[in-house]
């Protein structure tokens, strides 16, 4: 479960981008374009990256030139910021592999651990007792307890998302441009489905070489990223459903570079160093039966005998013996 709701994060975190964007937008101003916010978190986020967004967008527009300007202008700036945060992508993808393959060997430890949590009848010092036992199996292993993979990436581009968004809805120039044809300024299919086939390509490239038991527990979030990218395409300007689909692009090509050469080094690391260190036997059953023996020996429905109980058969017995 907590391996899902990290996946699910990154998600999360993509479903508030409506709530900022439908704040973003207000009345259409006579040229087609939306008036600008002029206060609160929207304004701050206009007058520091959509304005600038806008003048670059403007300028590179110009520069290129035709009909499509705005739009491979758009490709470029799409194109800069994810080279710019591939590094740092693919140093988080190498983390999540060393820890994935860590976890891959602790499993043993980590069922017999899961199976122990469910024992009915446990007590508060029994449950902290386990708990205790998981943080020691990451401590003593070098495992994370957040996993590899962080959000940073993420939360770096929705300011840009945003900024793209306002650049064309609040520029009369831009809020008429098109590439291809294609408007900039309202919904495109076509653009949403070029951006969910590379989601999809990009999900198919990150499930291979996956173990089979990962596997299931990654299909139904691997399909979430296509499913979120078709519905916020659909639900907004060309110009972000052009951003993601540039964006999803880059993500094939880092897809690739990540399953067909970061990942197959990272588990070369993680043998080199796990013959050096080998992974720490922290569970084991007789641990557990220690740990668990009162909860065992404890039968429901028989309370345990009380001191006035074992006083009064003792009386008893007295009064036996002197009856005697």
């Amino acid at each position: 479960m907590k391996k899902i709701k990290k996946r699910l994060l990154p998600i999360s975190l993509l479903a508030l981008l409506p709530l900022f964007l439908s704040a973003c937008a207000s009345q259409s101003s006579k040229n087609g374009s939306l008036k600008a916010p002029t206060s609160g978190p929207y304004y701050w986020i206009y007058e520091w990256i959509g304005q600038p967004l806008q003048h670059i967008t403007v300028n590179l527009a110009h520069a290129i030139g035709g009909a499509s300007g705005a739009g491979w202008a758009i490709v470029i700036i799409t194109l800069v910021v994810r080279v710019i945060l591939m590094p740092l992508m693919l140093n988080q993808q190498h983390k999540a592999t060393l820890q994935q393959e860590k976890m891959h060997l602790l499993q043993p430890q980590m069922q017999l651990l899961q199976k122990a949590m469910k024992t009915p009848g446990m007590t508060p010092d029994q449950q902290l007792a386990l708990s205790g036992l998981q943080r020691e199996i990451y401590s003593k292993n070098n495992v994370s307890m957040t996993g590899g993979m962080g959000c940073l990436p993420l939360l770096i581009q929705m300011p840009i998302m945003i900024g793209i968004y306002q650049a064309v809805a609040y520029s009369s120039a831009l809020a008429k441009s098109t590439f291809f044809g294609i408007s900039l300024s309202s919904k495109s299919m076509a653009l949403a489905i070029i951006a969910t086939v590379f989601a999809l390509i990009q999900s198919y490239v990150a499930m291979i070489g996956i173990p089979e038991e990962q596997k299931k527990t990654m299909q139904a979030t691997m399909l979430m990223n296509p499913i979120m990218t078709f519905f916020f395409s659909m639900s907004f300007s060309g110009a972000l459903a052009l951003y993601w689909a540039v964006g999803n692009l880059v993500m094939v090509i880092q897809q690739l570079i990540t399953t067909f050469i970061v990942q197959p080094r990272a588990k070369k690391r993680v043998s080199k160093e796990l013959a050096e260190n080998p992974i720490v036997e922290v569970v084991t059953q007789a641990k557990i039966d220690a740990i668990l023996k009162p909860a065992a020996e404890a039968k429901p429905g028989k309370p345990a005998p009380s001191k006035n109980s074992d006083l009064r058969k003792r009386n008893q017995g007295k009064q036996h013996r002197n009856k005697q």
